[in-house]
C-alpha cells in the first residue's frame, strides 16, 4: 500500500513538473496557434490532427529544462555543528578512564583539534577546503569515539581472559595514528595559506610594475 502511495505521489510529480515544463508551455502555444487557425479556417477538417501536430512540433523544438545547481554547503554553519559534537565528545572523554600514556596523546590531540575549530582566521582558512573538514568531521564524530569505546570493551573482555594483546597499547597506536593525521591536516592548511599569501604577493608586485 504504501510503495503504491509513494508511485503515484511520484507520478503525479512527474506529471506536473511536464505541465510546468518549457516543452508543454511551446507545445500549447503552437497548439494555441494551430487553433487558431482552424477557427479560420484553414485547417478544414483536419483541425484536431493540426492542433496535435504542431503541439509535438512545439514541444519537441523547445529546449529541456535544466534544473538549478545546487548551492554548495556552507562549510562555516558545518564547523559549528561540529564545534558542538567537538564539545560533546570532550565531555564523554572526560568521564572515561584511559592510562596515563594514552590520556597524554589525547591530550595533544584534542588540543590540535580544538586549535583548528576556534573560531577565528584558522577556522576560516579550514572552512576553505571542504576535504579537510570532511577529515577533522570523521575523526571527532566517528573515528575518536570508536577508539575509546573499543578500548572500553576490549578492557572488560581482557580482565575475562587475560594474555591477549593489550589494549592499552591498541589505544595509543590509535590515537598516534589520528595525531599524525591531524598534523598532516594542520600542515596542508598551513601551506595553503602560505600560497594565498604569496597569489597576494604577487598581484601587488604585478600591479606595481604595471
Amino acid at each position: 500500500m504504501a510503495t503504491s502511495r509513494a508511485a503515484r505521489t511520484a507520478g503525479a510529480g512527474t506529471v506536473l513538473g511536464y505541465l510546468e515544463s518549457k516543452k508543454n508551455l511551446a507545445g500549447c502555444a503552437c497548439g494555441v496557434a494551430g487553433l487558431g487557425l482552424s477557427i479560420a479556417g484553414v485547417a478544414g477538417t483536419y483541425w484536431p490532427a493540426v492542433v496535435a501536430g504542431l503541439y509535438g512540433a512545439g514541444a519537441l523544438i523547445a529546449p529541456p529544462d535544466v534544473a538549478e545547481k545546487p548551492e554548495p554547503p556552507d562549510l562555516r554553519e558545518e564547523l559549528g555543528v561540529l564545534r558542538e559534537d567537538f564539545a560533546r565528545l570532550r565531555e564523554y572523554l572526560d568521564a572515561v578512564e584511559l592510562p596515563p600514556a594514552a590520556g597524554g596523546e589525547l591530550g595533544e590531540l584534542l588540543e590540535l583539534y580544538g586549535a583548528l575549530l576556534h573560531p577565528g582566521w584558522v577556522a576560516e582558512v579550514l572552512a576553505g577546503d571542504a576535504e579537510s573538514v570532511h577529515v577533522l568531521s570523521r575523526a571527532i564524530r566517528r573515528d575518536l569515539p570508536d577508539c575509546v569505546d573499543a578500548y572500553n570493551r576490549a578492557r572488560w573482555w581482557n580482565r575475562l581472559t587475560p594474555g591477549t594483546e593489550s589494549p592499552e597499547r591498541h589505544l595509543e597506536r590509535q590515537l598516534s595514528v589520528l595525531f599524525d593525521e591531524a598534523e598532516r591536516l594542520t600542515a596542508a592548511l598551513r601551506d595553503a595559506d602560505a600560497r594565498r599569501q604569496q597569489t597576494q604577493t604577487t598581484y601587488l608586485e604585478d600591479r606595481g610594475r604595471s
